[in-house]
């Protein structure tokens, strides 16, 4: 953790340089530099010297671990400095090209979110991070087991607290069932929403949206992930190692904040996500940093009625 007296420092020039800034927003400004302040006292381990020293653990949130560490821990890969990385359970698929990759933490904390060891916490004004690299994760795994005669399209949702309250950013029945009836004919639809058994979970209680028993009465067409998953336990070797390998073959996807649009980012094409609120919009992820995570193009839906115009346009 940054000292007090850094803090402060950075908290007077955040304060003087950006004065318009929501006060309750300075604070990831400050963050920003404190990062690029622990990032000064490696540059000859990892410049001069590079030998694999570098250790890598977080158990925070999903979105940040794949916006942040995960790019990070490539970066070190690729300079020929990484030598271990420790993230939690069901997360060594993702790091494929880990030396040596521990699962060790069952649950995800907002507290290892504020790790300063990262190039970034959270949000950040200033995506442009030297030690960053987008880890290739459809190439590596792209296959021919999970194709259609159809394009594949995933809808990533979640139905999840939010803020302390109630869910905020989703897809309804009704926007579910225009979406499907609209895209049923063009693309084969993959639905998916994790049951809580198969993700480590962080401290946002998920709710029932009931939409399986409806998708099974209105939409049987649709193909759901926790039966692909059901079907396939003897290819994979959980949840996100199936994911992981659907997305691959798909360049289409229609996602919400968070954890589930960042997944998703990851594989080119076209992702459109819902999110309405939260400091996102104001650093503006979806143009800065979503799209360097593989080239995808990102739509981002502020209504209901902007995910319609959307999928009209775009899908």
């Amino acid at each position: 953790m940054p000292s007090t007296v850094t803090n402060k420092i950075f908290s007077l020039y955040v304060k003087l340089r950006y004065p318009k800034v929501p006060a309750n927003l300075k604070y990831f400004y400050r963050d920003t530099f404190s990062c690029e302040l622990v990032q000064l006292k490696y540059l000859a381990k990892d410049y001069i010297t590079k030998t694999a020293y570098k250790e890598i653990a977080f158990d925070g949130e999903f979105a940040p671990e794949l916006q942040f560490v995960l790019p990070f821990a490539y970066w070190h890969h690729k300079n020929g400095t990484l030598k271990k990385t420790i993230s939690s359970k069901f997360t060594k698929e993702f790091y494929f090209f880990s030396p040596d990759h521990h699962e060790e933490f069952s649950t995800r904390t907002n507290q290892g979110n504020y790790n300063f060891e990262m190039p970034r916490i959270l949000y950040s004004h200033d995506y442009k991070m030297s030690k960053w690299l987008p880890v290739p994760l459809k190439d590596h795994y792209k296959n021919d087991i999970y194709k259609y005669d159809k394009p594949t399209l995933i809808i990533a949702n979640r139905y999840n607290m939010e803020w302390d309250g109630p869910p905020i950013s989703f897809y309804s029945l009704s926007q579910l069932d225009y979406i499907i009836s609209k895209l049923k004919d063009k693309f084969t639809i993959i639905y998916n929403r994790p049951r809580p058994e198969n993700i480590t979970g962080d401290n946002s209680e998920i709710y029932d949206l009931k939409e399986f028993e409806w998708l099974e009465k209105e939409h049987p067409e649709v193909l759901l992930m926790e039966d692909l998953y059901k079907a396939n336990k003897d290819k994979v070797n959980n949840f996100n190692h199936l994911q992981l390998m659907v997305y691959a073959n798909s360049d289409h996807f229609i996602s919400v904040h968070g954890g589930t649009a960042a997944l998703a980012s990851y594989f080119g094409g076209i992702n459109l996500i819902i999110s309405k609120q939260g400091p996102e919009h104001h650093f503006n992820c979806y143009q800065k940093l979503y799209p360097q995570l593989s080239g995808a193009r990102i739509f981002h839906a502020k209504t209901d009625q902007d995910v319609i115009d959307l999928v009209d346009l775009h899908f």
